[in-house]
């Protein structure tokens, strides 16, 4: 008998699911289910993982098994339903239905009432969820019958709890006397009853209760699982099966549908959107070379607008281009980053400020057909001013049509060992001490030889229970969180697409799909970041330009300044972008920065993942001819020549994968998706052995495949990829500039624009003074409120301002009536009086 699971609960009913969507529909698949539904409470959140799944299947396996959309809610009423969408139109009204039960309460919380219910879901299936409280089921049967007719159902949920029979009773009859049908409805909480201990630890943490305490809230046996078709078949009278296949079969897959258009109006009258991009384009190569664009360039301008075309991408590329026009004509300093550093079309728009070429970032890393990848465009504006171009952006396009994306806090091991430890009731000094002791490296044998360490029975069974539990809920959402900036941004509403809800800042709506969530659906976002370095430079334009008119933009900075490097080879860079940490200024010397391309890699090379990796030394032993530089291969010689056969950007570590291990394209991504998640869920192992054999099939050494994917598993805890590192090269070779050659005003707009960088404003004027930098101290008579430039003794220096101190608000005072003292609104008044 074909059937159909209508009430799974995955992990994104946050502390509440003890199973991923992924696994519920795997397991769903293995027991021979026709279908399962998501119906997450209120959200949609972990749908597209389970649509990952689909996605993966062989086509003769997709035709076989459906993946049903759906949602639960409880009414403001009390009425428990289950919401499911048949078709592209119905999920539109169950997303935007979310929406309005979201936005109308804080951020975790819903409010939904009959009347949103009944007008809001005209073409939805519902299921109404049998309790044993049978009190008024007669009146909202009559209500829900007129509004939804055919479709609707009465949910019978058998979880072998005392009672269940006798309580079927009266649910039965009533559905005979309104003709309603009933339908199996067992809710799964698990894909498997093992998973019963860490459900209850999810409802210790939700309550914040130790699972001693919590009694009647615990559930009282393990049956919330999706079970074998014969027992389901022990359990339900045939006919509530059978109506779990005829809803199935009401409902078609749409998944595939969900796309939409980027806002149209921004290209005139009259013409199409790749004819307004071509417009700009050629305008931005005219501006970038006044005296002739190279024949190489035009060639690859065509190539990638053809590519653009192709893919529909047009309008993505406006919006980005308008965003970063707003900046530019409010004098809003912004750079893009990411992928799209290498592409001809964001250079000419003035989106990015890599020269095409400059580096080895190739244009089908940020738009690739093979891939089927939306391209990334990261742009960083001023820190202190972004909050401008977000209104813009919400002003513009309304709050309907702008949201930011959301980010997916998950458990990692420090706050899997407080949460877990706190809902078994162990010691909270001794959590903290396991906590604060383990480290985002360190792996599960670590955290038994700490536990072992302080004395503790590792064989005992509340401490076996303690450390399997952290394991298995490492990887499990916390909460949704603000992304930092990426905005999803529809021609139509973003609620028709995924529903939005509240964020905790006020004014903030979020969607409930994170960054991987929009890659898969193949949705476009925008990135629009805040970077304080950016904020600085902006000042220190600003500072020059008032009595060097050579100084104006950030282009104006003559290029390869050997003053510039000698000071960065002395490791003289406090406040330098990028280059200002203890480890990188020991770096400095060594690594002897000469060129551009030497800054890019030093960025690169002081992070975590070449560290781990064991990727710094041999670069520097071959950098300074201590060691022969020598290729297994051509194929490797081509990925790693310009970073002397030492891998070092997170872009060669995948196109090593593809040369050297045989990996496809498809293959390279998710590989480059578990490098980038690696730490949150550890999918990266799981390619370890296909790597390896593909080198071993090619040729190569098992102790050279197995050292490189020791490498790969470096970036994985925090590789830095070559574009981004480029594009910050270009901010760290400005600030450097500035500090060599005009270091009163450098120092006075990094004072300027706090809080940011190592340094805190102290040690900042430490250093300025350090370089002969004379800073006068605040004066009532000449203080500004922000810090300024002042001449002193024929040198510029600078003049603390009232920034300084503390408590002093620059904000101006509300008018007072006439004879009001104003003395506690401004104190530096009473100081000019001379009454202090």
């Amino acid at each position: 008998m074909p059937y159909s699971h209508l009430h799974t609960t995955t992990n994104f009913t946050f502390l509440t699911g003890a199973s991923h969507p992924q696994e519920l529909v795997l397991r769903a698949i293995e027991l021979g289910y026709e279908a399962l539904a998501i119906t997450d409470e209120c959200s949609l959140a972990g749908i597209v993982k389970a649509y990952t799944v689909i996605k993966r299947l062989p086509p003769e396996q997709q035709n076989r098994f459906k993946l049903l959309i759906g949602s639960r809610f409880r009414l403001a009423n009390g009425l428990h339903l289950i919401a499911l969408a048949p078709d592209r139109k119905a999920y539109a009204e169950l997303s935007g239905f979310i929406t309005l039960a979201r936005r109308r309460a804080d951020k975790g919380s819903y409010e939904a009432h009959m009347e949103d219910l009944r007008f809001r879901l005209q073409t939805c299936l519902l299921i109404w969820l049998a309790e044993p409280n049978f009190t008024g089921a007669y009146g909202n049967a009559h209500l829900l019958k007129r509004a939804f007719k055919e479709r609707l159902w009465i949910g019978i949920d058998h979880q072998l709890v005392g009672g269940e029979q006798h309580n079927f009773i009266p649910w039965h009859k009533l559905g005979q006397a309104l003709d309603i049908p009933l339908v199996a409805c067992g809710e799964a909480l698990m894909h498997v009853r093992t998973r019963k201990p860490l459900q209850d630890v999810l409802t210790g943490i939700r309550e914040n209760t130790p699972i001693s305490e919590l009694g009647t809230r615990l559930r009282s046996n393990a049956e919330a699982y999706l079970k074998p078709l014969p027992d389901l078949q022990r359990l339900y009278p045939p006919t509530l099966l059978q109506q779990t296949h005829r809803i199935a079969e009401r409902c078609q897959p749409f998944m595939h549908e969900l796309r939409y258009q980027y806002p149209r109006e921004l290209v005139p009258a009259g013409l199409t959107s790749i004819e307004y991009l071509r417009q700009l384009v050629e305008k931005g190569k005219q501006n970038r070379y006044p005296e002739g664009a190279p024949e190489p360039l035009d060639q690859l301008l065509q190539k990638e607008l053809l590519l653009i075309e192709e893919e529909k991408y047009e309008y993505f590329f406006l919006t980005v281009y308008d965003i970063v026009q707003y900046a530019r004509r409010n004098n809003i300093l912004c750079q893009g980053r990411g992928s799209a550093a290498n592409s001809a079309v964001c250079y000419c728009l003035g989106i990015t400020e890599i020269r095409p070429g400059l580096i080895n970032v190739l244009f089908e890393r940020f738009i690739s057909k093979e891939r089927k990848e939306p391209p990334d465009i990261d742009v960083d504006f001023e820190h202190q001013r972004r909050e401008e171009v977000i209104q813009y952006i919400y002003e513009k396009y309304g709050r309907e049509r702008a949201a930011l994306a959301a980010t997916v806090i998950t458990y990692r091991t420090r706050s899997a060992i407080r949460d877990v430890g706190k809902a078994l009731g162990l010691d909270s000094g001794l959590l903290d001490h396991f906590a604060k002791s383990h480290a985002w490296w360190d792996s599960s044998n670590d955290l038994q030889q700490r536990i072992s360490a302080t004395g503790l029975d590792m064989q005992s069974k509340l401490l076996r229970q303690f450390f399997h539990l952290v394991n298995e809920i490492k990887g499990f959402p916390r909460h949704l969180s603000q992304h930092v900036g990426g905005f999803v941004i529809a021609q139509e509403r973003v609620s028709d697409l995924v529903p939005l809800e509240n964020a905790s800042m006020p004014g903030r709506t979020i969607i409930q799909w994170d960054k991987e969530d929009l890659e898969t659906m193949e949705l476009l976002k925008v990135d629009v970041l805040a970077l304080g370095m950016l904020t600085a430079l902006k000042k220190m334009l600003d500072y020059v330009g008032r009595y060097d008119n050579c100084i104006k933009h950030i282009d104006d900075i003559p290029p390869e300044d050997p003053a510039t490097y000698e000071m960065l080879c002395q490791a003289d860079s406090v406040g330098v972008f990028q280059v200002e940490s203890r480890a990188q200024m020991s770096m400095l010397p060594r690594l002897r920065p000469r060129k551009f391309y030497d800054l890019v890699i030093e960025i690169a090379i002081v992070r975590p993942g070449p560290v781990q990796g064991d990727m710094v030394h041999p670069y520097l032993r071959r950098r300074n001819g201590l060691e022969t530089i020598s290729y297994y291969s051509e194929e490797i010689r081509s990925v790693l020549e310009p970073t002397l056969g030492i891998p070092i950007f997170q872009e060669q570590a995948i196109r090593l994968a593809m040369v050297a291990a045989g990996f496809s394209g498809g293959e390279a991504d998710e590989l480059r998706r578990a490098m980038a998640s690696w730490g949150k869920n550890g999918n990266l192992l799981q390619f370890e052995q296909h790597f390896i054999n593909g080198m071993l099939e090619r040729n190569y050494p098992l102790e050279f495949a197995q050292r490189l994917f020791e490498q790969l598993k470096g970036f994985g805890g925090y590789g830095f990829p070559e574009s981004h590192s480029a594009s910050f090269a270009l901010l760290c070779y400005a600030s450097s500039w500035f500090k060599c050659h005009h270091p009163a005003a450098f120092y006075c707009a990094l004072l300027n624009s706090q809080p940011m960088g190592f340094y805190s404003p102290s040690q900042l004027v430490q250093d300025a003074r350090r370089h002969n930098i004379t800073v006068l101290p605040v004066d009532i008579n000449a203080s500004e409120y922000e810090n300024t430039l002042e001449n002193h003794d024929d040198r510029l220096g600078i003049r603390l301002g009232f920034c300084q101190i503390k408590s002093l608000d620059e904000k101006k005072p509300k008018p007072l009536q006439s004879g009001a003292r104003t003395s506690h609104l401004y104190p530096w008044r009473i100081w000019r009086n001379g009454q202090s």
